[in-house]
């Protein structure tokens, strides 16, 4: 009997997370609304069914480390250079102006200066759960604002940790608070190179000797294995598990057996994410939410526009598009995982009042769950004002580029994608507004026309241009513009990505370099064929393809 008490709470969270996602697609809804309900029905404020307990809490929280742990996967020292504006840039400014707009309105009502900070800083950071689950369930993780979101959600995972001991503080315990956060900076240095290192000179030459088992169960066990052991090592050095789980992640990032390791996660990472919504629903206080509703309300309301208007501006001060600032403001309005931590910590709670401390936990818990919607609302407003540039930017491309691209469907962002990874500059063409739209939404630079005009060919001066990768199958077009562009452009290679050889003898006659697309997905074989072309190593084309098919296998 006792055994099957034991199982009661994890019974009950499967089958929440069952339910939770059965009923929320046929509704177009998202997952994490299901969950978030899920969990006030059955939680200790709802029908009572499961209590809060140190192993939910503990489930939970492996959600998010799981989750840390497959964003590291993806980021390796090269990825961090690449990503340098968004994590040492735009993410300390949406830091800075979220906590004094969000600060200065807690002095407004009456709190003490220290404390106000505090909360402003909590507030202002997002959860990495929650914006990049939408932004995979959006297939925006790969594209511009996708890849700028992610490295500002690492760079206030850091915070989180100065700011857990800046919330201690408020208890009266430790001693010095600036020797405490020297020291935790330390810790952290020290524990970011500790960690290359081991994956360099351990842990690779280790993954080689387990490939000799040709067990699969061993690659399970030792995915898992590094997972829980970076992060029980940062924890017990007083910093955050989540580090620690994106630093093992970032140790197998370097290695060529990450894909391998990342197919073996995934499904404890969607289970335990499953799980950390479901207690945060767990945890609202509905007799709060109840009596409270208007202040709760006007909270959410004041908590999302101000992070969002500051989180735009921060972009627009780092020179991102504003189409793009735009949706970056929209996914990254939500509150923090590390907000009910904060909060529920007793110099916090005492300093702030049981009754508001429950406000803001209940605030940031419906901010939540209103990311996927105003995700939406941001995307929308994003291709409304990409609209507006669709008349204006007509045949007038911004630069010369040694790559033109034809259509930014999915081939066409694919190729967009892989030239920007290596620095390779190109013009994007689209004729069809829908498309056009969206493109200039999620960040690429496109500009409106048809590619099939031969006027907008001279517009466009294809001299000094290297290739044109045509990712629209119109062969008649194609075969009209072959003798014009042979005697105007006799040096040029045009690309094009067919389904099958008897399509690429086709457009082979036309003297056009056809690439059939066998890899999945869609777009990297020819994306590969055009960076092969621009001198890019064969290595490091195989890197970016894997790269690709790793996030394709994420989501």
């Amino acid at each position: 009997m006792e055994a099957a008490h034991a199982l009661l709470p994890a019974i009950l969270l499967l089958l929440v997370g069952l339910l939770a996602i059965t009923l929320t697609r046929p509704l177009g809804l998202s997952p994490i609304v299901g969950y978030l309900a899920g969990g006030v029905i059955i939680g200790p404020h709802g029908l009572g069914l499961i209590q809060e307990s140190h192993t939910t809490h503990l489930l939970a929280e492996l959600g998010v480390v799981f989750l840390l742990f497959d964003i590291g996967l993806h980021f390796s020292l090269n990825h961090l250079w690449e990503a340098r504006r968004d994590i040492l840039g735009f993410g300390p400014l949406q830091m800075v102006l979220c906590t004094l707009a969000l600060g200065g309105l807690g002095m407004a009502v009456g709190l003490e200066a220290e404390t106000a900070v505090i909360i402003g800083a909590t507030l202002a950071l997002s959860s990495t759960a929650v914006a990049v689950q939408t932004l995979v369930e959006r297939n925006q993780q790969g594209c511009p604002v996708g890849l700028s979101a992610t490295a500002v959600l690492i760079f206030q995972d850091v915070c989180a940790i100065f700011l857990l001991i800046l919330a201690a503080s408020l208890n009266g315990g430790g001693g010095s608070l600036r020797m405490d956060l020297g020291l935790a900076a330390l810790k952290a240095v020290a524990a970011f190179g500790v960690a290359m290192v081991i994956g360099r000179y351990l842990i690779n030459p280790l993954l080689r000797r387990l490939t000799l088992t040709r067990s699969e169960e061993v690659f399970t066990t030792l995915a898992l294995l590094i997972v829980l052991i970076t992060a029980a090592a940062t924890g017990a050095l007083g910093l955050s598990l989540t580090l620690g789980a994106f630093l093992g992640g970032m140790i197998l990032a370097e290695t060529p057996y990450r894909h391998l390791i990342q197919t073996e996660v995934k499904p404890f990472r969607g289970l335990l994410l499953g799980f950390f919504f479901i207690t945060v629903g767990m945890a609202l206080p509905v007799a709060v939410l109840a009596e409270q509703w208007l202040t709760i309300l006007a909270v959410l309301v004041g908590l999302m526009a101000v992070k969002t208007g500051m989180i735009i501006l921060a972009a627009l001060a780092c020179r991102i598009p504003v189409r793009v600032a735009v949706q970056l403001g929209f996914v990254l309005s939500q509150g923090s995982e590390f907000a009910f931590v904060i909060l529920a910590m007793a110099g916090v709670s005492q300093l702030l009042g049981q009754q508001i401390a429950a406000v803001l936990i209940a605030a940031v818990a419906a901010s939540l769950a209103l990311t996927p919607t105003l995700a939406g609302v941001g995307n929308r407003l994003a291709r409304r004002l990409a609209a507006r540039r669709l008349e204006s930017d007509q045949g007038q491309p911004s630069r010369m580029a040694p790559v033109v691209i034809v259509g930014m469907g999915e081939l066409g962002r694919r190729v967009a994608d892989a030239l920007a990874a290596f620095d390779i500059g190109y013009l994007a063409l689209e004729v069809n507004p829908e498309c056009f739209i969206r493109a200039i939404a999620d960040g690429y630079p496109v500009a409106f026309g048809d590619a099939g005009d031969p006027r907008l060919l001279e517009t466009i001066d294809l001299t000094g241009r290297p290739s044109v990768v045509v990712t629209l199958r119109r062969y008649q077009v194609s075969q009209g513009l072959t003798p014009i562009l042979r005697e105007r452009y006799p040096e040029l290679t045009r690309f094009i990505g067919v389904p099958d050889e008897l399509e690429a003898e086709r457009y082979r006659a036309l003297g056009m370099r056809a690439v059939v697309e066998r890899s999945h997905p869609r777009g990297l074989d020819l994306a590969a064929a055009v960076l092969g072309a621009h001198g890019v190593e064969d290595h490091q084309v195989l890197a970016w393809m894997q790269k690709q098919q790793e996030l394709a296998l994420a989501a």
